[in-house]
């Protein structure tokens, strides 16, 4: 059993947490807004945990006396703020203690956060995950970890508890550099099904049919599979991920990648229409309802611009 601090209780966090939980790791929680912990009682029902999270006021109070601090929040100011702001983690935390940042926050916040953290005497490992809450409840997640040999090793044990496997790729930044790539493809795959989709649609092929030989063919991956059942029926199917943060996702990619030389026009695409779907309203709508953007597109026998979106 390890003592842990847990940051951050949306839909990812939340599942996370009550895993832990459900391993009998001793866990105190926090979160920044009240939504959080109905969210968390309910992921604690269906991982049938025997074990009850300690709620903490703040950050500083939840990581006193922690061994290892986990969190999973939005972006790099929001890790900042927990970290370092007014009642922040980073100031309570005891010599030795690791901190394990599961977000998707980009590479310069990893480091800035390690660095920061590192003159205290506390280890920061990024760690970003591939998958989503049935993932998590699954213990399937894919960790991508850049820090220390040492300190992604002494987490396997506490990751475990909702993740297959935890790939040390790197130093510092290097988990998020990875989560970039990764999701880059991710993206950029979500929207070539999305405007395929909508083509066959217009082509006289029902939609089920569609996606039924998309999984059949050669561009049958593992995503297809997994996102079938959301671009089949993207009113009635929960939300896994959304296009706010498939545009806040794209965004770190198109910055990563300015600053570092390497061209990405698929990836710029991709993010100008993620901007696009948000200024459409679909922001909280799941990443398959890029196609519902698509669907609302003209016709083009209506239009006269074929560069639709």
């Amino acid at each position: 059993m390890t003592t842990i601090a847990f940051l951050g209780l949306g839909r990812m966090g939340a599942a996370m947490a009550a895993a832990l939980c459900a391993a009998s790791h001793d866990v105190t929680v926090w979160n920044r807004s009240s939504a959080g912990y109905p969210r968390l009682d309910d992921e604690l029902q269906l991982a049938g945990a025997d074990r009850t999270p300690r709620r903490a006021r703040t950050p500083a109070e939840a990581v006193v006396n922690a061994q290892a601090v986990l969190t999973m929040l939005a972006d790099g100011p929001a890790i900042d703020d927990v970290l370092f702001g007014r009642d922040g983690a980073a100031a309570a935390m005891r010599t030795g203690t690791v901190v394990c940042d599961l977000s998707t926050t980009g590479v310069d916040s990893a480091r800035h956060c390690a660095a920061r953290l590192n003159e205290a005497g506390i280890d920061f490992v990024d760690a970003p995950v591939s998958g989503s809450v049935p993932t998590v409840r699954a213990r399937r997640l894919l960790v991508m970890a850049g820090g220390k040999a040492e300190s992604v090793s002494g987490l396997e044990s506490i990751l475990a508890a909702f993740a297959a496997r935890v790939v040390h790729v790197g130093g510092s930044g290097s988990g998020q550099a990875m989560k970039l790539s990764v999701n880059a493809v991710v993206h950029i795959l979500d929207g070539a099904i999305s405007e395929a989709l909508v083509l066959a649609e217009r082509g006289g092929v029902s939609r089920d049919m569609a996606l039924e030989v998309f999984s059949a063919s050669v561009v049958g991956a593992p995503f297809v599979q997994y996102k079938r059942a959301a671009f089949a029926d993207p009113d009635g199917h929960p939300v896994a991920f959304t296009i706010d943060l498939m545009r806040k996702d794209l965004g770190l990619v198109v910055e990563f990648a300015r600053d570092r030389g390497s061209p990405v026009p698929l990836a710029a695409a991709a993010a100008r229409i993620t901007d696009a779907a948000v200024a459409a309203g679909l922001g909280d709508r799941d990443m398959s309802a890029l196609a519902v953007l698509h669907r609302g597109a003209a016709a083009p026998d209506e239009q006269t611009d074929q560069q639709v979106l």
